[in-house]
């Protein structure tokens, strides 16, 4: 665990009881307990994604983070489906930070508080994070267009953050989008953030089980290989995302962006994971049990991509992000 240092005591690392004013996102099928547990047990907070999850499935998630820290963690809702069986099975299972994404809050709110949890809402506008604070929500994640895998809005994390900061204050906001280090993490307290959502680069976790293939094409990239589109839209239509550059999307640009139904190999399935087809435009994490042409399918990651060099444990990445961001902040270090 990270030693404690008061320059980063925020409202957000006292809200949630942890010492690194840093959050694991829950970037879909590669946020494992092992992943969200190590973050936690690192001073940060570890973050399960259960949007999708069968209700004995998610409550096998829950139980085994909790064997393995006894630290806080939280759990990600997406709001674009009916979530209500699922928050209710992660409140009775004492889960009491519960993140939410791409909806209405405010029918979930009470609910939460009254199991003593607190809620967090990512948006993409200062309008919506005015509407989340109005519903009650605790905290607030203001999401830049920089993100890795779906992204709710269209301006950058530099210019929201302090605009959403303005908006909702005292709520605590975090920031999220292009953020890898300890530069990134200075920069948006700054900004007058509480605390930085990190997602692609806890991708590359030695924790976090992706396919190789999709590892290596991720230690390869910078910032200029990602493009933001609606391109990977199976089982989410309309949806904004950004991902890697790669065979299907350079397809799709080359055949002049066709819309849904006139694009190159459409249908045609291209990976498998256990018994279940992944379709070529398919939303999919590519896993380590994905089996197929991995290369094609949605590689989720944001502009931070060029900051990243190796895959390192949590640990290594929570402490190292909080003692570059300590220096740059107490003046003991300067960026070029």
């Amino acid at each position: 665990m990270v030693t404690p240092d008061p320059s980063l005591s925020t409202a957000f690392t006292r809200a949630v009881g942890v010492e690194a004013p840093i959050v694991q996102a829950p970037i879909g099928g590669l946020a494992t307990p092992e992943l969200a547990a190590a973050v936690s047990e690192a001073g940060a907070l570890g973050m399960l994604a259960l949007t999708w999850t069968e209700v004995d499935a998610l409550l096998a998630a829950v139980a085994r983070t909790r064997s393995l820290t006894a630290r806080p963690f939280g759990a990600n809702l997406i709001l674009e489906w009916d979530q209500t069986e699922r928050l209710a099975a992660l409140l009775d299972q004492g889960v009491r930070i519960i993140s939410f994404f791409w909806g209405d809050p405010a029918p979930h709110v009470r609910a939460c508080h009254a199991a003593d949890a607190l809620v967090l809402m990512s948006v993409g506008s200062v309008d919506e994070a005015r509407r989340a604070v109005d519903a009650g929500v605790d905290i607030v994640v203001a999401q830049g267009w920089e993100a890795g895998g779906h992204v709710r809005g269209e301006v950058s994390t530099l210019a929201l953050v302090p605009a959403v900061v303005d908006a909702v204050s005292p709520v605590p906001v975090v920031a999220a989008g292009g953020i890898a280090d300890g530069r990134g993490l200075a920069a948006v307290l700054t900004l007058g953030a509480s605390a930085a959502w990190m997602g692609t680069r806890f991708v590359l976790a030695s924790e976090t089980r992706p396919h190789p293939v999709y590892r290596d094409l991720m230690l390869a990239a910078d910032a200029s290989e990602t493009i933001h589109s609606t391109l990977f839209d199976g089982a989410w239509p309309d949806a904004p995302h950004r991902t890697l550059r790669n065979s299907t999307v350079q397809a799709w640009l080359g055949a002049g962006k066709p819309a849904t139904g006139s694009r190159p190999g459409e249908g045609e399935v291209i990976a498998r994971i256990e018994d279940d087809e992944i379709r070529r435009y398919d939303s999919a994490s590519p896993r380590d049990a994905v089996e197929g042409d991995v290369e094609a399918m949605s590689l989720w990651a944001g502009q931070s991509i060029g900051l990243i060099g190796s895959v390192e444990s949590a640990a290594t990445i929570v402490q190292r992000t909080v003692a570059e961001a300590s220096e740059i902040l107490d003046g003991r270090a300067w960026v070029d």
